[in-house]
This record gives structure tokens, sequence and C-alpha cells, in this order.
């Protein structure tokens, strides 16, 4: 009988069984448990992925202050703005312990970059038999955000006499047929500081006349509201706005408005421009239209050229607005014919290719000089290289930052376009 229960196996697969069930439970809770902690993980990683991004998003408090900074460095704003967007997320979550979670926001450069770590734990059900109370998980999330360029503008308008050309072909006609010697320009004359109340340029007001110089200034106040609509802070863009001078006895470069972020302020001051004034007509042989001294002495005004990657080094650009005629003593190197020292011809660009080799960009905007066919100085000195005009500003120009337009067909549009082409364009690095 001993023999015969020592040799019987009838009960093996149900002591088998129980010696396997808990390994069985533990293989399967494992599969269940870790289904459950891997969806849990995707709803942190989710969370934290739209948390790196709700901190560096161009409408978050992060982004505005990253384009405010000078330099590169953390940004305070953005780590905390993406802890409380984390954690408003988690707290919606069931079956999720938040153990930590850190974010960091940093600028670098032109790039706003957002890192967010956490670490969480899930509890377990059918592992709690072999022990194991809860599965740990954890993850990091990054975003990356590409800040805009920043710049600085140095507007230059060209407000010499010959910007006191009636702005249209209507309105030329109009001074025409209204001045004895058929002249189209409003000479401003004003001696010794008394306005000369005969003067062509109060006879155009009077005639409701618009001459370039008016345009020009209005189109640069409008540029202002341009620029403020499309920064996406208020230090991306800076303005600085010069002339060629006040009146021509004292001929230099005037600073209308100081290079600032305040384009309010420097919109009321750049619609006050006027027209360069002479204390009479044929002063110093009208040669009141210097482009090389002009741009050299704008040269020391600009700064050092930047990357445009952070307040602390922006791009310099000149904005250069002008009829494209010069009209100055210059008895040497003159490229056209001389009357005297007196030099008359398209703008000279080796002034413009030597602030290029420095770094600096130069937009052009050429207010079509408008062919005078009634003025024999023009017949004579300007007409002969009239089809170089253009061509010699746009070589003045960066390349792709030049535009020409008549003011007939609206300086204001034209400026506007010019100044949305230039910070649309993309900026190479490295």
């Amino acid at each position: 009988m001993f023999s015969r229960f020592l040799n019987d196996r009838s009960g093996n697969f149900g002591i088998m069984s129980a010696l396997l069930v808990v390994p069985l439970l533990g293989i399967a809770g494992v599969a269940i448990d870790v289904a459950e902690a891997l969806s849990r993980k995707t709803q942190l990683q989710d969370a934290a992925d739209s948390a790196a991004l709700a901190a560096i998003a161009e409408k978050s408090a992060a982004f505005k202050q990253a384009m405010l900074m000078s330099n590169n460095g953390d940004v305070p704003f953005g780590i905390k703005d993406a802890e409380d967007f984390f954690n408003s997320q988690v707290a919606a979550m069931t079956g999720v312990t938040l153990q930590n979670s850190s974010a960091a926001v940093k600028r670098d450069d032109n790039q706003l970059k957002a890192v967010f770590n956490y670490t969480a734990s899930v509890p377990t059900t059918l592992l709690r038999v072999i022990g194991k109370d809860s599965i740990t998980v954890s993850g990091q999330a990054s975003a990356v955000f590409q800040t805009e360029t920043f710049r600085d503008f140095f507007l230059l308008l060209d407000n010499t006499p010959s910007m006191g050309v009636a702005a249209t072909t209507a309105d030329i006609n109009k001074m025409v047929a209204n001045t004895p010697d058929k002249c189209a320009f409003a000479c401003h004359i004003v001696k010794d500081g008394v306005e000369d109340l005969n003067s062509y340029y109060n006879k155009a007001k009077s005639l409701g006349v618009t001459i370039r110089i008016n345009v020009v200034a209005q189109a640069t106040a409008a540029l202002m509201d341009t620029a403020v609509s499309v920064r996406k802070s208020p230090n991306q863009y800076r303005m600085a706005v010069y002339t060629f001078g006040q009146k021509a006895e004292d001929r230099k470069l005037l600073e209308v408005v100081s290079l600032t972020d305040n384009l309010k302020e420097a919109k009321e001051k750049a619609s006050l421009i006027d027209l360069m004034s002479i204390p009479y007509q044929g002063y110093d042989s009208d040669q009141q239209t210097d482009f090389d001294r002009a741009l050299q002495d704008l040269s020391t005004k600009l700064g050092h050229p930047g990357t445009g990657l952070t307040a602390a080094s922006p791009e310099k650009i000149v904005f250069f607005v002008s009829d494209g005629v010069n009209d100055s003593k210059k008895p040497q190197s003159c490229t056209k014919k001389l009357t005297g020292t007196r030099c008359q011809e398209p703008i000279d660009i080796r002034v413009c290719e030597h602030l290029k080799k420095r770094g600096y960009k130069i937009a052009v905007l050429y207010t079509t000089y408008l062919p005078l066919p009634t003025n024999n100085w023009y017949n004579t000195w300007i007409k002969p290289f009239q089809p170089e005009i253009a061509t010699r500003m746009q070589s003045c120009a960066t390349p792709g930052y030049f535009f020409e337009v008549s003011p007939s067909e609206g300086i204001t549009d034209a400026m506007n376009s010019l100044f949305l082409k230039i910070v649309s364009s993309p900026r190479l690095t490295g």
C-alpha cells in the first residue's frame, strides 16, 4: 500500500497549479499594469509637450520677456508658465501621482528653448501580489521657437531743394502754368530767419500743390505705424530719422529723430520734416545735394553692425529715400561733366559699397526723378543721364532692397512695401 501511494501521480496537476498560480498572476499583472503605466505615461508626455510649447508660444509671457532681453539667458516667466500648465493637466488625471517635475526656458541667440522633465508613479493592481505597489514613469519634452530678428533702421531722407519739385505730373503742370519762368520747383526761401512769402514754396501752398518732400514726410510717419503693427516686442525695431539739413547756409546731417523704439514719438517728429530752405535763388550754385557727405556722416551714427539675433546685436539698415541726383561741390572724381566745381550726377555708388563692405545693409526707395521738359537746366544737365539714375540707385542698394516709385503711384505704399520686404526676408546664419 505504501508503495502504491508513492507511485500515485493523479494529484500532480493540482499541486503544480497551486505552485504556479503566483508567478502566473505576476506575469499577467506585469502585462496589465505595464499597459496601464504606458497609457498614463502617454497622457503625461502629452501634458509635458503642451507645457513646453505653451511656455514659449508667441503670445506667452516668456516670449515677450525674451524679446526684451539684451543677451542670452534664462527666461523665468517661461519656467513658471510651463510648470503651472503641466500641473493643471496632471490634476485632471486619475491614477497618477506626480513625484517631481522641472522646467527650463532659455533664450539662445534667436531661439527660445523650453525643456520639461517629469517623474510620476502609477499604482498597480495585480502586481501587488508580488509586492510591487507602483510603477515609475518619467519623460522629457522639448520645444524651440525661432524668434524674430532685431533691426535698427536709419532713415536718410533727401530734403534738399530738388525735393521741392511738385509731386505729380498734374502738380508739375500746375506750377509751370502759374510761374512766370515755368518753374516746377517750390523753392523755400528764408533769409536771416524771415520767410519770403512770395517764394514758390508759398505759391505751391496757395495753389494746393503737394511737393515731393511733403509726400516723403507723410510716408515716413506712416511707416512708424507699420513697424508697430508687425513687431513682436517694443524693442524689435528701432528707428532714427535724418535729413540733409534745415537750411542751406548750415547744411549738415540733421537728426530729426534719434534712435528709438518709441515709434509714436518718432512718427510725430517725422511728420514735421520740411524742405531745406535757401537764402535766395541760386545760392551757392544750388550745390546742396551732397550724397557722399550725407552717407559718410550717417556712417558715424550707425554703430557696429550686429547679427540681429538679440536686442544687443541688431542689424543696421540705412533706409535711403531720394530722387537720386547728386548736386554738390566735387571738383575731383565727379562721374559727369563739371560746371566749374559743381558736380551733377547720379549717385556715386562708391560710398554705398564702402558701407556694405562694413556689414551695413542699404535699402533704397527711389522716388523717380520726373522729366522737366520746360526747364532749361534739366534739359542741359540732367536729361543726358536720366536713364542712369534708377540703375545707380539700385546698385547702391543691398540686393533685393530696392524699390522705385513715382509720387503718383504712392510713396507711402512703396515705403511700407520695402520695409515689410526687409523684415520678412530670411536671415542667413553661420
